[in-house]
Formats: C-alpha cells, structure tokens, sequence
C-alpha cells in the first residue's frame, strides 16, 4: 500500500475526538430500569395493585445497589465524582442557562445534585408506598409495625376519654374500641396515602426537570448525553 494511503486510511476525521466509556453496565441498566418501573408505577394504582406493588419493590432494590454501587463502583459512578459544594452547583447552573458551562466527563454539578434529588425522591416514594401497603392491605415488610399502626391511628379523629365514660365495660364498649380502630385504620389509609401521591408527584416533576437539564446540556456541549446513557460513551475531555 502507497505511504499516503496508510496514512489517510489510519487519520480521523477533523474535528473528531475519540470516544470513551464513561458510563458502566450497571449504571446504565440502573437508569433505565428504574425509569421504566417509576412510570409503570405511577400510572398502576388499584386496578394494578399488584404490579404497581412490585415496581416498587423494583426501585427500592434498585437503589439499595445503587447507594452500594456509589461507593465500590468505577470512577464516575461514585458519588465522591458528582457531588459538590451547592455554590459550585449554581454556579454551574447560571452558566448552563448562559450556554456557557464547563463541560464534565461525568455528572455534571447540577447532574450531580439531581442524581442525588432523584434517588432521594425515589426512596420517599417507595417508603411512603410500603407504609401505605401496609395500612391499607396489611401486607408487605412493614405490616404490623409501630409506624405503620401507631403514627397513622394517630391522624385519625379519637374522643379522648370516651371509653371511660361506659359504665359497663361489656359488648358496648368492645364495639366502641373496634370503631375506633376501624377509624383509625380508614385515617392511616388517607394519611399515607396523600402522603405518597405528593412524594410521587414531585418526584416526577424532578424527572421533567432532569430531562430538561438533559436536553439543555446536550446543546451546550454539543452531545447527546441520552444516547451516551445507552452506549456509556462520550467524547473524550477537550
């Protein structure tokens, strides 16, 4: 082969860096795994109880490893690379909506700080989700439980002194205690379960944000930073 045909056949193309892993298979699953369990379990309540049940089961797995994973993973994985001091993370952010932010190999700043928001929504929801479980069906891990009993019988309405006020302590107070439980059960149930439809929701409104902060990042650095989360390359540090 002629020198200056080597030569052309081994250059890259101008302008082109190369491409490197950045994001691992476990990362990568982990994000689309809980993206799709997170949406099949916000549109599965009751008429799905039990799928809706098990995707929750799904993220709360999930996210146990990943916490596992920030720590013994690969370098970009770890929260020790994306989590920084919130001034650095504004600071970032204000450049960002300027179009002129630093490009990072990993998470960004903000990136960063969303991952954290993300799994901490998420881990309310799935606890908030149990807690409800348990009031309302008396199953999953945490049936039986002071908090699921005790906080909840709490928010419900209870006449203070009632059961002093019967003088025969027989069947008509018997039945006085089982509408008081029954109260308190019914109050558990609306109480959790407020609870988790507002977790819920405002997890999904940091999805809408993080898909923002997404699109918004992928043209100011110039790269499609989902596509990247599906192949774990990007583009090598300038």
């Amino acid at each position: 082969m002629p020198l200056n045909a080597a030569a052309m056949s081994s250059a890259k193309p101008a302008g082109k860096r190369p491409m490197v892993r950045v994001w691992d298979v476990f990362v990568r699953t982990f994000h689309w795994s809980v993206v799709a369990a997170f949406f099949v379990a916000y549109f599965t309540e009751d008429e799905f109880l039990t799928l809706h049940v098990w995707a929750g089961y799904a993220i709360g797995g999930f996210l146990a490893l990943r916490v596992i994973w920030g720590v013994v993973g690969p370098r970009h994985a770890r929260f020790s690379d994306f989590i920084y001091a919130p001034a650095t993370v504004l600071g970032y952010t204000r450049n960002l909506l300027a179009f002129r932010a630093k490009r990072y190999l990993g998470h960004s700043p903000a990136g960063g700080a969303m991952i954290v928001a993300l799994l901490v929504g998420l881990a309310a929801s799935v606890w908030s989700g149990l807690e409800l479980y348990a009031a309302e069906e008396g199953k999953g891990p945490l049936a039986g439980t002071p908090a699921a009993i005790t906080a909840p019988a709490r928010a419900a309405p209870y006449e203070v002194g009632a059961r002093f006020q019967v003088a025969d302590r027989g069947e008509s107070a018997e039945h006085e205690d089982d509408e008081r439980e029954e109260r308190g059960k019914a109050g558990g149930d609306e109480f959790w379960e407020e609870v988790h439809e507002v977790l819920a929701n405002l997890t999904l409104v940091l999805v809408v944000l993080h898909v923002g902060g997404v699109l918004l990042a992928s043209v100011v650095h110039r790269e499609n930073l989902a596509r990247s989360m599906v192949t774990g390359l990007k583009r090598a540090e300038e």
